[in-house]
């Protein structure tokens, strides 16, 4: 089928010029979440390589079959998950995290072609699904702030300041003041700009040495999902907010995106064509990808079909063969990235009613306990748990779903589970 109609009023130059501009602003997340896998247990080349499949294979596939002008990559927060809490946080090895990305997908999928996404959509309440969001963020605000060197485990303190001597700090701070301007100048491709800015510095002050690192791929670079780990209740634990988190992102961004292209009738193409893409990322060795953010630079680069949807994805395949460069990035230009994705991510707090305490309490602890327990899984389970007991508290039973219930209740066993030490 053609990827476009002679009546959609495109044109082969905007759709190539859009796929090389939605490609530039997205391709600092080989680097970025190759960073992240490497929290995983496997080495940044690696990391970098199946980010770049996943990339190139989602992106293919929406161009392909969902006909959208739509990236889709690695989501920021989510690597997060999968690398700090799902890989780090129940002990599994970096298969059996795959294993955990392959049923969530499966999950993912089933609520793609189903009406049951629509239903989970309506039992979550609105307000945790934001204060996931907000939690993420501020972990990703943490995590940068750490590998920048800006804070650091203190002697009388659990974190404190880095220090301010170290070439580290001072181009950390550089880049980030740089990284800040270019953003709120809305410079195209500032994420990119940034590190290679970063890169420099950290040169010039000899925080790097000059030349090439060496290729250091693991010999398992198609990965096989273990499921070793399946018949423990830690294992599904670590699906359910995975799962939650690729169904709610996948339909906010889609909605929103597709709105801006005036083509809200493609919603569910997109939807189900996002879940599949997740599904291969369990086989390439990477958490799931999203519908990217950077989208609204496609888009707004008058990017109307899935032609320029398959002009990025070659573009990232091509990536392959700067590997060896861009394995000299170091995290000082790594960082800032993730610390503005975070703030981005800090600003749907706005839609939390705080006003309403029966919202607010239970959502306020998941922001502050995602960051303090380093723990994804952990933090949302505090507030999952505390949403039917302020309900109920405040006699609003009524406004409790099944889904939630249930939620909460498996949130207690893990804890209960824990508190026993199996």
């Amino acid at each position: 089928m053609p990827l476009f109609s002679k009546d959609m009023n495109v044109s082969y130059k905007n759709e190539i010029i859009a796929g090389i501009i939605g490609y530039l602003t997205t391709v600092y997340i080989v680097v970025v979440n190759g960073s992240i896998l490497s929290e995983a247990g496997i080495t940044v080349e690696s990391g970098m390589m199946a980010t770049i499949l996943a990339s190139f294979v989602g992106t293919l596939i929406m161009g392909i079959f969902g006909k959208l002008p739509l990236i889709l990559i690695p989501g920021m927060g989510i690597n997060a998950l999968f690398a700090y809490s799902i890989v780090q946080g129940n002990g599994l090895s970096f298969q059996e995290g795959l294993a955990v990305v392959l049923v969530a997908s499966i999950l993912f999928l089933i609520t793609a072609f189903t009406k049951l996404g629509l239903l989970l959509k309506e039992a979550i309440p609105d307000s945790l699904k934001h204060a996931i969001s907000v939690g993420l963020g501020f972990f990703l605000i943490l995590i940068g702030l750490e590998k920048s060197g800006l804070i650091a485990s203190g002697e009388n303190t659990i974190i404190a300041i880095g220090d301010f001597s170290s070439p580290v700090i001072i181009v950390s701070l550089m880049t980030l003041f740089i990284a800040i301007f270019l953003f709120v100048k809305n410079v195209p491709a500032n994420f990119l700009i940034t590190m290679l800015i970063g890169t420099v510095l950290a040169y010039l002050f000899g925080i790097i040495e000059n030349g090439t690192q060496v290729n250091n791929f693991s010999s398992d670079l198609i990965f096989i999902p273990a499921f070793t780990a399946i018949d423990q209740l830690s294992f599904w634990l670590a699906v359910f907010p995975l799962a939650m988190i690729l169904i709610f992102e996948n339909m906010g961004l889609l909605n929103g995106q597709l709105a801006m292209l005036g083509n809200e009738k493609s919603y569910n193409n997109g939807y189900k064509t996002t879940a599949i893409s997740s599904l291969t990322c369990a086989f390439l060795g990477t958490s799931p990808t999203v519908s990217a953010a950077e989208n609204a630079a496609v888009i707004a680069s008058k990017g109307k079909t899935g032609l320029a949807a398959i002009i990025a994805g070659l573009l990232f395949l091509g990536t392959i063969f700067v590997i060896p460069w861009i394995t000299m990035i170091p995290n000082v230009a790594i960082s800032p990235i993730l610390i503005i994705v975070g703030f981005l991510m800090v600003q749907n707090i706005r839609h939390i009613p705080l006003d309403n305490i029966s919202e607010a309490i239970p959502a306020f602890l998941i922001i502050v306990m995602i960051p303090f327990t380093y723990s994804i899984a952990d933090g949302m389970a505090f507030g999952f748990i505390a949403y039917p007991i302020v309900k109920l508290a405040l006699g609003k039973q009524k406004e409790l779903s099944v889904a939630i219930v249930i939620i909460s209740l498996l949130f207690i066993c893990d804890f209960a589970l824990k508190i026993a030490g199996v």
